[in-house]
């Protein structure tokens, strides 16, 4: 069912109709033979770039939508509702575009944002290692200085498009300015030594591919450097505040599919001479979805409102990643609940749904680290009591 939005402009309102009407016509067919083939639906980005869909919280001045933050979730929210492999997509670009628009040089924001943010080139993020998921200062994938440039070896781990991305925003500790000091570099795969390992097999979200990066050697050329040397850390988390907006965005759109799903298999399928949706058991399941999906979409919104207006934003959207994300893992484990038999079938998507829910709440920082940023950011200002 549509979904009642409150957006701050007509034109945001023809973005949210154009996005439906590409969603249904050309994500919504494809998804589940493609998520069953694991297939990597990469001409349906170049589609999304061509409708101007994968550069939107970007500035006008390099290509971008020039939208904000409130419009362009959800956007990412009604793709998701169709596919979520392909939302999470342009959620990892949009995460691979941050650092050179807000760290780059006036060049590399010139000669590289435009073919960015306006989708020729898609982006992956590669920040985590096999070793260091959740503890990001504990990278040893190194990029050693050179007379004309650096040297970057070791391998990253869990990068979203990996293998098919045309750059790759890298994180990697640079020892020569300190001893846990890490920086932020622009890698392309045309670089000699750059290679991808073959590809995670998932649970869930196969349309979406996820692989190692090895980088054996690789010469990286000095202006692939994006901002300041040996302050990538503070590039990660300010990108990773954003991309948790983006992984709340996906999670409610996948939400919301279950719940119509549910909903629909409801009204339709009888039992005791009646509607199942009219027993009392399912109508409260349904009602405590509906919540949930409706109070996950208000969480994003506030975090995504304080973004745009230039607030501090890292509590809520931390708040938003955790509420949406287990969110999302119940309101589709209950919509197969719902479904009963059916539901743990492949004839619906309900069981697929709480298939790519589950990662949902262990990407972008797990929902366990969530609640460390939230807890910490309570006390930090509570000065404790003299005596």
């Amino acid at each position: 069912m549509p979904v009642d939005r409150d957006l701050p402009t007509p034109e945001a309102e023809d973005l949210l109709a154009l996005t439906r009407e590409i969603a249904d016509a050309e994500l919504a067919p494809k998804a589940a033979a493609d998520e069953r083939e694991e297939r990597f639906p990469r001409e349906v980005f170049r589609l999304l770039g061509e409708a101007g869909l994968m550069g939107l919280p970007f500035g006008e001045e390099v290509g971008g939508g020039g939208q904000p933050y409130e419009v362009y979730l959800q956007v990412v929210e009604e793709l998701a509702a169709r596919w979520a492999s392909v939302a999470l997509g342009v959620s990892v670009h949009t995460l691979a575009c941050f650092p050179i628009d807000r760290f780059g040089t006036d060049t590399q924001r010139r000669e590289l944002l435009p073919d960015m943010v306006g989708g020729q080139l898609l982006g992956a993020y590669c920040l985590s290692e096999a070793h260091a998921g959740s503890d990001a200062s504990a990278l040893r994938a190194s990029a050693r200085a050179t007379d004309d440039g650096w040297t970057a070896t070791g391998e990253k781990a869990w990068v979203t498009h990996g293998g098919h991305a045309d750059f790759y925003s890298t994180f990697l500790r640079t020892p020569d300015d300190g001893e846990r000091a890490i920086s932020c570099f622009h890698l392309t795969p045309e670089l000699p030594g750059f290679s991808a390992a073959p590809p995670e097999q998932k649970m869930g979200l196969t349309g979406s591919t996820t692989a190692a990066i090895r980088l054996d050697g690789v010469p990286v050329p000095a202006d692939r450097l994006v901002g300041e040397r040996g302050r990538g850390m503070q590039i990660a988390l300010a990108a990773l505040d954003s991309g948790r907006l983006g992984v709340s965005a996906v999670a409610v759109g996948l939400a919301q599919s279950a719940l119509d799903l549910a909903v629909g298999y409801a009204v339709e399928r009888e039992a005791f001479g009646r509607p199942i949706a009219q027993h009392q058991g399912v109508s409260f399941l349904l009602a405590d979805m509906a919540a949930a999906v409706e109070s996950a979409r208000a969480t994003y919104l506030v975090a995504a409102r304080r973004k745009d207006a230039g607030k501090p934003y890292s509590r809520q959207a931390s708040i938003a990643k955790l509420i949406a994300t287990d969110a999302a893992m119940k309101v589709t484990t209950d919509a197969v609940q719902v479904l009963g038999g059916a539901g743990y079938t492949r004839d619906h998507p309900a069981e697929r749904y709480m298939r790519e829910a589950k990662v949902m709440q262990i990407f972008e920082g797990t929902n366990q680290i969530q609640r460390m940023v939230i807890g910490r950011s309570l006390t930090a200002d509570v000065v404790p009591p003299a005596g």
